[in-house]
């Protein structure tokens, strides 16, 4: 996992806005969340919680075949926050690209590298969850700036023998939605201008009661469908993992389900909505904490901006988790990003000088661009 050092409780809030921390909590279920500093990017944290990734599966970032970031607030328009993640981890062979589906996003992306290795076209798929909402919020508007946190979470598939795996997956759109939970300006619809930035169109802009209304539904009748896909009904699922929005939603589901809601698992009181990284944080949170054992039919489940939606059905393997990296391979793993850096930078060197020259012949030559 990626997240950042800066906590930002409820009572750090009303200090600023007009709001308390019993208004926050019994509505949203939050206590604190983490927010990026000045020198934190959306791409920083996809890079911490990569490399903790290839940590703890003890992976050689070069047989990396692909890299899927999802995310809805990238470092930059172009290039892709998933490409800045290959040159910082020195994943020389892979594939990179950027998917937005909002807060659905890290499973969107888990079931398009689940299907690149089912097709063959892949063997190690590093899949991410990456977000910095605090950059994207209104902070004087109340409805929308104590929901949201920052952070990032990864996990490598690859094929394996046996059982364990994902078992059924499920996508979902409505773009009918579109305008429930969007930010209005910054792209070509309606580009940057000094009118949009003094009216904060660029600011994230959501209708909590048609979202609330749209997420109930759809958690619950998502998780029925992938089961159902799966060939298991919905009382065999020993626990769910969705999307951290707000914990009525998720009572909500639990409810609609016929299932306790203990087998949800839940951490939005200590992160709040981190986006696309939430589904990603809590699954890694809960694997380390011993929370899941071999067999396991577990759900993640994720809804967000499109409106989009995703479920997929997953049975849990035997783990390493407890198992002790050999320190020369932590070692070799510190040297291979180090040396990324110095490649890095030794390319945009070559470009650079490449540059100076051909502008330096160009008049001696006469030739013209």
């Amino acid at each position: 996992m990626g997240l950042p050092t800066q906590v930002v409780t409820n009572a750090d809030l009303a200090e600023r806005i007009d709001t308390s921390d019993e208004w926050i909590r019994s509505r949203t279920g939050i206590a604190e969340r983490r927010i990026v500093d000045a020198r934190e990017t959306t791409a920083s944290l996809a890079i911490t919680a990569a490399r903790q990734a290839l940590q703890r599966a003890d992976a050689d970032p070069r047989q990396v075949d692909l890299i899927i970031v999802a995310t809805a607030t990238p470092d930059y328009p172009l290039a892709s926050t998933a490409c800045l993640v290959q040159d910082a981890i020195g994943a020389v062979n892979a594939g990179a690209f950027d998917l937005g589906a909002g807060c659905s996003g890290f499973v969107y992306a888990l079931v398009m590298g689940h299907r690149s290795i089912a097709s063959g076209e892949s063997e190690l798929v590093l899949v991410i969850g990456a977000d910095t909402l605090s950059r994207m919020v209104d902070w004087d508007d109340r409805a929308t700036c104590v929901l949201f946190g920052d952070g990032a979470g990864a996990v490598l598939l690859r094929a394996t023998e046996g059982s364990a795996g994902i078992h059924g997956t499920l996508l979902g759109s409505d773009g009918s939605g579109s305008q429930m939970l969007y930010v209005p300006a910054g792209g070509s619809a309606r580009p940057a201008s000094a009118e949009t930035v003094a009216n904060k169109e660029h600011a994230l802009r959501m209708d909590g009661r048609q979202v609330y209304r749209f997420a109930t539904q759809t958690m619950a009748d998502a998780c029925e469908r992938v089961a159902e896909r799966a060939g298991l009904p919905v009382d065999e699922i020993h626990h769910f993992v969705p999307h951290q929005a707000n914990q009525r939603i998720i009572a909500q589901a639990a409810k609609r389900l016929q299932v306790d809601e203990s087998r949800f698992v839940c951490n939005l009181e200590r992160y709040g909505n981190t986006s696309a990284a939430s589904v990603p944080i809590a699954l890694c949170e809960a694997a380390e904490e011993g929370r899941f054992r071999p067999g396991d039919h577990i759900i993640l489940v994720g809804f967000g901006a499109g409106l989009t939606w995703a479920a997929a059905l997953l049975q849990w393997g035997e783990t390493e988790l407890a198992r002790p990296v050999p320190w020369w391979h932590s070692l070799g793993r510190k040297a291979l990003y180090g040396w990324a850096r110095v490649r890095s930078r030794s390319r945009r060197t070559r470009r650079s000088i490449a540059q100076w020259l051909w502008r330096l012949l160009v008049p001696l030559t006469g030739l013209r661009d």
